[in-house]
């Protein structure tokens, strides 16, 4: 006896694309709070002019994904008010640690999203290139943002790895949470 295609209950295409819309608006709408906090903080220095970069592509990358959710119908996450709050903490308190701390939050969470991004491109490669190459690009400009934050001395931040471990844990559980919430 085969097993049909489709059960009730079982998660389809547009369910997953859906989700992935979901989790990457929030991811992004994080990331831009992230840097708000350390741009609220930090007011000179050497980082500063990188994470204004950063930050403005991170905007960039916002607006692609509201027009998604717009275009495709897709429920944004009830977890914003949180992510509202919690990025712009995460970036204020790594900011009040020093450039360097600000720079290994960047990495952190730009590491946990490159693997995130890699997932959904996988995924997305034969159903849906629009979508996958959105988020091929997105993926890029994250990359590049973990090599720049490295650039900027990300690893001599005290307690780097503490850090680290901390804040992609914190990514990890944002993702998990934003998919379903």
């Amino acid at each position: 006896m085969t097993r049909p295609a489709y059960l009730p209950g079982d998660r389809t295409s547009a369910t997953d694309t859906a989700r992935m819309i979901r989790v990457d608006q929030a991811g992004e709408y994080g990331a831009t709070r992230i840097y708000q906090g350390q741009l609220a903080v930090l007011r000179r220095g050497r980082a500063v002019g990188a994470i204004r970069e950063m930050a403005e592509q991170e905007q960039r990358h916002l607006a692609q994904f509201n027009r998604l959710t717009v275009e495709r119908r897709v429920r944004p996450t009830a977890l914003s008010p949180l992510w509202h709050v919690a990025g712009y903490a995460l970036g204020a308190v790594t900011a009040l640690l020093g450039e360097r701390a600000a720079m290994a939050c960047t990495v952190a969470v730009e590491e946990v999203i490159d693997g995130h991004y890699a997932r959904q491109e996988e995924a997305l490669a034969a159903n849906d290139a629009e979508l996958a190459e959105t988020i091929r690009a997105a993926r890029a400009d994250e990359l590049a943002h973990r090599d720049t934050a490295l650039a900027h001395d990300a690893k001599e931040a005290p307690g780097y790895a503490l850090i680290g471990a901390a804040i992609k844990t914190g990514a990890r559980l944002a993702i998990w949470l934003s998919e379903r919430i």
